[in-house]
Parts: C-alpha cells; sequence; structure tokens
C-alpha cells in the first residue's frame, strides 16, 4: 500500500482500511490487462515465429493465450478467502499468497515477483529506447536511401525514457492510473494494427508466403534448438500477467463480484490480445521468413512509408510509459507501505509536503517517494544499458515468470481454496499441467540465457 497522506483521506479517495475506493469497471480492468500484456512482446512474435516454423509457432501462441487464461481464471478466485465472493480481500498476489500458502512460501513469491516486475522495466527501457531510435534510424534511410549507414546509440534515449519515468513514477497508485491504461492500450492497439498491416502488404507484394514448416535453418541441430528454447521464452514474457492480476482485480468495484468481473475481462483482453498476436507473428514471418527481425517494428524489414513506421514506434515510446508503470507500482507500493510499518515516526518515510503551482491542482510530495522511486527508475536505467539485447532479455524473463509466478502459485492457491484433495481427477490434471509447464519453463530459461550470454561475449 502506498503512503498515504491524511488530506487524501478526509478527501474520500481512500476507504475505512485506507485502500483507495474502487471505481475500475469492466472495460478499464480490460485496458489496464492490454496496457500490461502487450507490451514490448508482441514485437518478438514475428521472429519467435520464424525459429519455430509454421505449425509449432501459431500453435505455441494458441497453447500459450489457453494456459494465461487458465491462470487468470485460477487466481482470480483467490482475491478473496475463504470464499472468493464473500471472503476477506487480498490486496496483492504476495497477500494472497501468504493468505492461502503461509509465510515461507510468500517470501520465495515475494522474491520471483517483483524481480519479474523490475525485469519488465528494464525490457521496457530497451524496447522504448530502440524505437526511438528506429524513428532516427527510418528518417536517415528516407533521406540517404536504404543502402545509406544510419547508425545510432541508444544510450541517450534510455536516459530521456528514465527522465520521463522519474516524472511519472510520482503518480500515487494504480486507482489514479486509469487514464494513462486507457491512452496506452490505444496506442498498443495502433501499433500492432500497423505491424499486422505492414505484414500483410508485404506479403501481398512478394506474391508468396515465405517460410516453413520447420522455421529458420541453423548450423547444428544445437544451435536450432536453443533458437527454438530461445523463442518459447520470448512467446512466454509476452503473455502472462499473473503477476499484477490482483493488483488489477483490486481496482474493481463490487457488485458484481469482482472474480466474475475479473474472469471476464480476461477472456476479452486474451482473445483481443492472441488476434494481435497471430497477425504480427504470423504475417511478420509470412513477409520476411529466414529473415525476420528480432524487432519487428525497428529491425528494418520495412522501410516504407517511413511516416508510418514513425507513428508505429511513437505508439510505442507512448504505450510503454503506461506499460513501465503498471509494472512498477506495485514495486512501489509494497517498499513504500513496508518502509511506513516499519518506521512509522519517521517524518522523511510519511509526511507530505503540499505545494500550488499555477494552473494545476495542488502537489503532495513525499521524500521518501520522491527518492526511492527516482533511485528505482536509474537502476533499471543503468542495467538496460549495460545489456541492452532485446530477444534475450525478454526470453529471460519470460521463463523466468511463466512457470512459478503464472503457474504453480495459482494452481497450490486454487487446491488450497477449493479444497481439493491429492489423488483427485481434478488434482492429477492440474499437476500434471503444472509439470508440463515447468519443462517449458526451464526449455525458455536455458535457451535464453544461452542468447544473452552469447549476445555479451558477442
Amino acid at each position: 500500500m502506498a503512503v498515504q497522506h491524511p488530506l487524501e483521506l478526509a478527501n474520500g479517495c481512500y476507504d475505512d482500511d485506507g485502500h483507495s475506493l474502487r471505481t475500475g469497471t469492466l472495460w478499464s480492468c480490460v485496458a489496464h490487462i492490454i496496457t500490461a500484456v502487450i507490451g514490448s512482446g508482441v514485437l518478438s512474435l514475428a521472429w519467435s515465429t520464424a525459429q519455430l516454423g509454421w505449425i509449432a509457432g501459431p500453435v505455441s501462441l494458441l497453447c500459450f493465450a489457453i494456459v494465461t487464461y487458465i491462470s487468470a481464471f485460477l487466481l482470480s478466485d483467490c482475491y478473496r478467502s475463504p470464499d472468493p465472493i464473500t471472503g476477506t480481500r487480498n490486496y496483492s498476489y504476495m497477500h494472497a499468497v501468504r493468505v492461502n500458502l503461509g509465510k515461507t512460501q510468500t517470501w520465495f513469491c515475494g522474491l520471483l515477483q517483483y524481480v519479474s516486475m523490475y525485469g519488465t522495466a528494464i525490457a521496457y527501457v530497451i524496447t522504448t529506447s530502440t524505437s526511438m531510435r528506429a524513428i532516427q534510424r527510418s528518417n536517415c534511410y528516407h533521406r540517404e536511401g536504404h543502402k545509406a549507414s544510419c547508425e545510432y546509440g541508444d544510450t541517450i534515449y534510455m536516459l530521456l525514457f528514465g527522465a520521463v519515468q522519474i516524472l511519472m513514477s510520482q503518480i500515487p497508485d494504480f486507482h489514479n492510473m486509469e487514464w494513462l491504461s486507457v491512452i496506452a492500450a490505444i496506442m498498443s492497439f495502433t501499433y500492432s494494427f500497423i505491424g499486422f498491416g505492414l505484414g500483410v502488404a508485404q506479403v501481398i507484394e512478394n506474391g508468396t508466403i515465405k517460410g516453413s514448416i520447420a522455421g529458420v535453418s541453423a548450423a547444428t541441430t544445437a544451435s536450432k534448438l536453443w533458437l527454438a528454447f530461445e523463442a518459447l521464452g520470448d512467446i512466454a514474457f509476452a503473455y502472462p500477467y499473473s503477476i499484477i492480476l490482483l493488483e488489477i482485480q483490486d481496482t474493481l468495484k463490487s457488485p458484481p463480484p469482482e472474480n466474475k468481473t475479473m474472469k471476464k475481462a480476461s477472456m476479452i483482453s486474451i482473445f483481443i490480445t492472441t488476434f494481435f498476436y497471430l497477425c504480427c507473428g504470423c504475417f511478420g514471418y509470412a513477409a520476411f521468413g529466414n529473415d525476420t527481425p528480432g524487432n519487428l517494428l525497428t529491425g528494418f524489414g520495412f522501410f516504407e512509408p517511413y511516416w508510418l513506421i514513425d507513428l508505429a514506434n511513437a505508439c510505442i515510446v507512448l504505450h510503454l510509459v503506461g506499460g513501465y508503470q503498471i509494472y512498477s507500482q506495485p514495486v512501489f507500493a509494497f517498499v513504500e507501505g513496508w518502509s511506513s510499518r516499519k518506521f512509522p515516526s519517521s517524518g522523511f518515510v510519511n509526511n507530505f509536503h503540499s505545494f500550488k503551482l499555477p494552473l494545476i491542482p495542488p502537489l503532495h510530495i513525499n521524500l521518501f517517494r520522491l527518492c526511492f522511486r527516482t533511485v528505482y527508475v536509474a537502476s533499471t536505467t543503468v542495467i538496460a544499458m549495460a545489456f541492452p539485447y532485446f530477444n534475450q532479455v525478454l526470453g529471460v524473463l519470460g521463463a523466468l515468470n511463466f512457470w512459478p509466478l503464472a503457474i504453480y502459485f495459482p494452481v497450490e492457491m486454487y487446491f488450497v481454496q477449493k479444497k481439493i484433495g491429492a489423488w483427485t481427477r481434478k488434482w492429477i490434471v492440474l499437476r500434471t499441467f503444472s509439470f508440463v509447464c515447468l519443462l517449458i519453463t526451464i526449455a525458455g530459461l536455458l535457451g535464453s540465457i544461452e542468447g544473452l550470454v552469447s549476445a555479451k561475449l558477442g
């Protein structure tokens, strides 16, 4: 829970428990989910499809969509305990794990969850700088010709994005972000449509559908396996949003019951994202075949119309401004809430200072919030500058996040919530489901780490 100012409580921004009043609806929930899901991951899906081929690629995208919905279905019932409709609220993923599985697993969950969120913020810094550099390169190619040497660094763009995020990070919490998620969701639709449209246009221009059943060939069987595993890691990054699902669900008003609204929002959101993922992944591969770039809109398979490529990359940048906050706000809330409880008499941690500037509402500044969030953003920017490898970073993050947070904990909490006994039919099915997903996670993690090490050493 973010630190609150007494003025905010007095003004009715928070309920009796000190949590923001819940005004979220089905469609605000859909906007939050789409902002979280359709991020930098969609841009790598054409490359992932190319590594897996025409059968395994689309099938993998559909399977991950089904798995993501199952995860969301199980987890949404854990928002309240012990009853999913009338029980006590669990305000966050960690809170739900603590109530259902105990303290030991809570520490493990918390470590994975916040490392994953932190890593996603790093990935968004990398993606944003790549898109900003792509705009500059696109204009250069338009002026100088497609054979020109239009090479630019990305450090300045990472620093610029970091500066913007320092300002955006002063948004108090999730409940004040609905407008940002709506803008970000619109941007994600825009650049996904552009990527899809450019892929279709390129296929028509080529007069043929490129690609093969086996996907991109490699020098050795081992290299092919590593690339296929890395592709699975990239797809795993693109889908799950379980680490922030309960935080999003906590914004929903009730009635109707939050779990029912969340399940409906998840179905709508996953259907929309899967449509875009299949379109971008499959048409991107169909357009470029073995030459499919790692990032569909910045790898310069497309050169013209340059203004449309510029628009798509500008939308990516605007979307990731919101996406960065979606994944960072839970971290802010946890650290600031813990600090407030640990140091209740500290003025630095708990006091707010009001400032009134012309033409804008009064600002309530907390020094600890300002310092911590600034250091957090700066650290993600520095690490992104050290490891600016798009596909490999996405693969590592996707694999780390996928099984433990999207599968293991939701399944275990569902067993406790529904009192499912060992060796019953449902227990066997969910255990098998969890084990298969674990194998996929291990494969994706190994392939992505190998790719990251190779890129760094190369």
